[in-house]
């Protein structure tokens, strides 16, 4: 079956507010897991987000919660092997994970920290949403596809979110988002809508805040 994809339109007034409201109160680092047994209580909706490393992540928590240090950006892919758990008030659990496409992380550690993300994914209720993060100047790769194939499995949904939006024409913006669009067609587990962001410009913050904090 095919699926029909889009951008995702702009929030309304009330969400954009609500997303704003939200995110205007304390947002605060709660710890980071190694194991499953070190999760916090499963009492509100948690959104994870993924991607691969140096795709922008730790800058975009950052600049959605607008704390400048909130998540700590490392220069070595595979550095953190740590789900960190941040939250938003008592409303939600944002939950950074480890970047994937380890070139230098050992072998060992990779299998252990995949084990633990699919342990992760499909072992946690109150999971509403993964946000998969995709270089918006390379388009979905391979790695990326991984990532997918392993929300597919553990039924989570997820939404792409393109980061980076700023650094590129905007004709090669929009065939990136067409070949991301391709990719997602072999996914089930996709959200139809696609977010496009820039962490530096502000581009798509209010959006993403408004998915959120409507997310029951």
């Amino acid at each position: 079956m095919t699926m029909n994809f889009t951008l995702v339109p702009e929030p309304t007034d009330e969400d954009r507010e609500t997303g704003r409201l939200l995110f205007a109160g304390p947002v605060d680092f709660v710890k980071g897991v190694v194991k499953m047994e070190g999760l916090p209580p499963a009492d509100r909706v948690e959104i994870c987000f993924a991607g691969r490393s140096n795709v922008g992540k730790s800058s975009l928590i950052n600049a959605l919660t607008g704390r400048k240090n909130l998540a700590r950006a490392s220069n070595t892919p595979g550095r953190t092997q740590e789900i960190n758990y941040f939250a938003v008030g008592e409303k939600a659990f944002l939950v950074d994970l480890p970047g994937y496409g380890f070139a230098e992380a050992p072998v060992a550690v990779v299998r252990q920290w995949q084990a633990l993300l699919k342990q992760y994914l499909q072992g946690r209720s109150t999971l509403r949403r993964a946000f998969v993060l995709i270089d918006s100047r390379h388009g979905a790769k391979p790695v990326d596809e991984e990532i997918m194939s392993l929300l597919d499995r553990a039924a989570v949904t997820f939404q792409v979110v393109m980061t980076k939006s700023d650094k590129i024409s905007a004709a090669v913006l929009e065939a990136n988002i067409a070949q991301v669009m391709g990719v997602l067609q072999k996914h089930p587990a996709a959200y139809p809508e696609l977010v496009v962001t820039s962490s530096e410009k502000g581009v798509g913050l209010e959006t993403l805040r408004a998915i959120i904090a409507t997310l029951k």
